[in-house]
């Protein structure tokens, strides 16, 4: 049993470090090798690097916020939120492996962009995609980490409804 649980601890460890991981190196490349605002177009100019330092949290909502305010709303906040799910992760027994992933990729995200606002004072976003009818905010991998732990949890959500519904 103690061997299942150094084993499922080793995996989630793995997990939030190759999502804060990656995060970090694409971020630490981009902020020594392209400047503010410069504008690289990968594929056409649907999808392009453009690096931005976000004061303000998903899109830069609440960076026109007095400094204490984003401190607490933008730092704090996250910092017990992401306590707790880290708690939540390693210590909530008969988690189902996709939850686990889920909140990996959560955390790890969130550690990411949390670790950036401290660190830097701001969090780099580089990626932008235009697809015709809409576009994307300037976006980074902790971004898509975060947003694909929220579609497992609401793919895993509407599994379990369907089920739920089938069964009675």
């Amino acid at each position: 049993m103690k061997q299942f649980k150094n084993i499922r601890w080793s995996f989630l460890v793995l997990m939030l470090t190759l999502n804060f991981g990656c995060d970090q190196i694409s971020k630490k490349i981009v902020r020594n090798e392209i400047s503010d605002y410069e504008h690289i177009s990968i594929i056409k100019d649907r999808f392009t690097l453009l690096k931005v330092e976000n004061t303000g949290a998903f899109l830069s909502l609440g960076d026109q916020m007095p400094y204490i305010f984003r401190l607490i709303i933008l730092t704090g906040l996250p910092l017990l939120f992401l306590g707790y799910g880290l708690y939540f992760l390693f210590f909530k027994k008969n988690l189902p492996s996709t939850m686990q992933i889920a909140l990996c990729f959560l955390i790890g995200g969130g550690i990411g962009n949390l670790y950036d606002r401290i660190v830097h004072g701001s969090v780099t976003d580089f990626m932008h995609m235009d697809f015709y009818i809409f576009q994307t905010g300037v976006f980074n991998f902790a971004d898509i980490s975060i947003m694909i732990g929220i579609g497992i949890l609401l793919i895993q959500s509407i599994k379990s409804k369907t089920v739920t519904q089938e069964t009675d």
